[in-house]
């Protein structure tokens, strides 16, 4: 036990990595739906590539999609819209009638005739409102607009028994009244008015809209809607090898492969099922960790890279099984491109490249006709990597999502033209999801800034705001050390056009120089670039006090970058931009002072730690190539050529660079870079040989 323990703890890394990956595929194999596959590809208008095919079992043959859509149109023309016949409600406008009727004659000043009046057209007025609810009072449109449908006829209910109406036979209240003012146009003026106003307060409807009967038949029709149109029988030939997969066989195949995954899900089936899935994806994700291992062991070597990138994968894994199980949902609503645009922003193309193509295959298993989604999928995320080669403004991301939908578009429809042959046969309703899908794209904008501020990445976005010169802390910089901040932008122009001779993040090293030197304001005048009259502050110090005000300025960087919250690999450049390197001026200075003392050099040495990337040393190969220039007194080409080499030189038998990815071809395009820039920046002409 103890042995384990120890082995745990000795291998702590590699076993929490283990531990990153088996994890991912647990999640991964838990999101799969436990069906299995049939184990036939084929594409309609293709040949049949296998032997030949017997039903293993009995089976319907399903109705196309589109005939069943068909078929639910037309029950939805000729739905049933029912509706109750209230009985009381005559009784009760007719007696309300009555009675509201005989209290206003009865302070009228000639009610005694009004009475008899009334009295005399009672049972006309009884009979009117009677032949009128007999008929039927309702409001019809509230229905035709929840359902949106012309009602020609509707279902009345009168107890147990229904009738059908025309809809045109019906009266609304107004169509009603209408219809009673004329059948009492004969009353005296008085009356008449009288018992116009007394229906108009208490008239209503007497068939009102039985929703739940209506929903209940309309859901009962549908149900009884067959899904399928013929049958074929355990031991029939499905199709032969060689046979061209026309519309029926194509139908066929697809109703057996529907019927096989279904049947399948048994507990023994089950746990071979599972035992498959996580195989498959534990080699797919096996496949990625070599890619990490032998091809970018920077993000292998990180814990929270690793988690991101995985957590990325499974996350867009769910979405896929989540569209699927959705019948009005397609997979392709699901923005797969948003993938390698994210990890494109963090890592490179590559590394964006092969972890976009991991999760085609791993969505490959699950997703219907997984062939043509493969093919689809890849062609258009290898396209979109390369329109996203580098994000800085949100203007190349809607370029990326235009892209995206044409891609996806001339894929589908070439694809489909291969199956189908015609362009009429193509469902052209696949290319609205295409168009959700690039548009839900644009959301990898905010998602980047996210992820920036959960895992600590950093984007060229936000690179190019911090780049700003006309940003706080850069402002700040200019303000107090004025020659430090022209010299921070000379270092910036060296470092930025080498590595781009040698190949890296030009945008990051630039950066990296603007603040490399931030630390400087604390004390501008002890810095030679800031000095602006021939009083130099440190003719009043010992040469240890000056050795630790300039490697003070270091660490006065890194605190004034966290207190301005820089990004973390920002920072690094200011750590690392004078290595372990020793402040040699003085150091100089105090042996030729103290020639008999034994002297500690690591006084005089920064404390590190050396530079860790082709960025980090580049940068200070340019700091120091740019500081010691101006000291030249004479510039040519010999000049620049014996300072660029004595100072790289230098630093290498230091072993300033040991830590650092960068090779002798690569020191040596940027030992060439820097002396041609310096000519530049300092007008050095070539000697051109003089005329005879």
């Amino acid at each position: 036990m103890n042995k384990l323990i120890n082995l745990i703890r000795d291998r702590y890394d590699s076993f929490f990595k283990l531990f990153i990956f088996l994890f991912a595929m647990v999640l991964i194999v838990f999101i799969f739906p436990k069906d299995s596959k049939f184990k036939y590809e084929f594409q309609k208008g293709k040949p049949w590539v296998h032997q030949d095919l017997i039903a293993p079992f009995d089976f319907a043959v399903l109705k196309p999609k589109g005939q069943i859509n068909e078929e639910k149109k037309e029950i939805e023309k000729t739905k049933q819209y029912f509706f109750e016949l209230d009985t009381l409600v005559s009784n009760k406008v007719i007696s309300t009638l009555i009675n509201s009727t005989q209290d206003k004659i009865a302070i009228q000043p000639d009610s005694v005739s009004l009475k008899d009046e009334f009295k005399q057209k009672l049972n006309l007025i009884i009979s009117a409102l009677d032949s009128i609810y007999r008929i039927g009072v309702v409001d019809i449109q509230p229905v035709i607009e929840m359902h949106g449908a012309d009602i020609e006829q509707i279902e009345v209910k009168v107890g147990n028994v229904v009738k059908s109406k025309e809809t045109k036979s019906l009266q609304s209240l107004k169509s009603a009244l209408m219809g009673f003012e004329t059948t009492i146009a004969n009353l005296s003026p008085q009356l008449y008015r009288i018992i116009i106003d007394g229906l108009e307060k208490n008239f209503s409807y007497n068939l009102q809209f039985d929703e739940a009967t209506t929903s209940r038949i309309y859901n009962e029709t549908i149900q009884k809607l067959s899904l399928t149109q013929g049958l074929v029988i355990k031991g029939e030939s499905v199709i032969s090898k060689g046979e061209i997969i026309d519309g029926g066989k194509y139908l066929t195949l697809e109703s057996l492969k529907y019927t096989f995954e279904s049947k399948i899900g048994g507990s023994n089936q089950f746990w071979f099922i599972l035992l498959g899935q996580s195989l498959l994806v534990s080699l797919v994700l096996f496949a990625l960790a070599l890619f990490f291992l032998l091809f970018r062991h920077g993000i292998f070597s990180s814990d929270i890279q690793l988690s991101f990138i995985l957590s990325l994968l499974v996350l867009f894994v769910f979405a896929s099984k989540y569209s699927i199980g959705i019948d009005f949902f397609s997979i392709y609503l699901v923005p797969f491109c948003m993938l390698p645009i994210i990890v494109r922003t963090f890592f490179d193309t590559r590394t964006a490249l092969f972890t976009y193509l991991v999760l085609i295959l791993i969505v490959g298993f699950i997703a219907p006709n997984p062939y043509e989604f493969i093919l689809i999928q890849m062609i258009t995320g290898i396209i979109t990597i390369f329109s996203v080669v580098s994000i800085r403004n949100r203007g190349q991301l809607f370029a990326s999502s235009g892209v995206i939908f044409i891609i996806y578009s001339l894929c589908f429809i070439g694809v489909s033209l291969v199956q189908e042959g015609s362009f009429y046969s193509i469902d052209y309703t696949v290319i609205s999801w295409f168009f959700v899908s690039s548009m839900l794209t644009l959301f990898a904008y905010p998602l980047i800034y996210l992820f920036e501020k959960i895992f600590g990445f950093v984007s060229e976005v936000t690179l190019l705001e911090i780049a700003d010169t006309n940003n706080k802390l850069l402002r700040e910089l200019n303000l107090k050390a004025p020659g430090t901040f022209q010299h921070s932008l000379q270092v910036a122009n060296l470092a930025e056009e080498a590595i781009r001779a040698i190949g890296g993040n030009t945008l990051l090293v630039r950066v990296g120089a603007l603040y490399h030197d931030i630390g400087k304001m604390k004390a501008p005048l002890y810095f030679i670039e800031n000095q602006i009259s021939h009083i130099n502050p440190h003719d009043e110090l010992s040469a240890e006090e000056s050795a630790q005000i300039i490697i003070q300025h270091v660490n006065d960087g890194i605190q004034i970058a966290k207190k301005y919250q820089l990004p973390d690999i920002i920072i690094d450049f200011i750590r690392t931009h004078h290595g372990t390197s020793s402040v040699r001026f003085f150091l100089t200075n105090y042996k030729n002072q103290n020639p008999d003392i034994d002297i500690d050099e690591s006084i005089f040495n920064y404390l590190g730690p050396i530079p860790y990337s082709k960025e980090t040393t580049v940068l200070m190969m340019a700091d120091s190539v740019e500081a010691a220039s101006r000291s030249l007194k004479v510039y040519d080409i010999a000049s620049i050529d014996r300072l660029v080499d004595a100072i790289i030189q230098g630093q290498m038998d230091e072993g300033q660079y040991a830590n650092a990815d960068i090779t002798l071809k690569d020191i040596s395009k940027i030992k060439k870079m820097f002396k041609k820039k310096l000519m530049n920046m300092y007008h050095v002409r070539v000697a051109y040989p003089e005329r005879d």
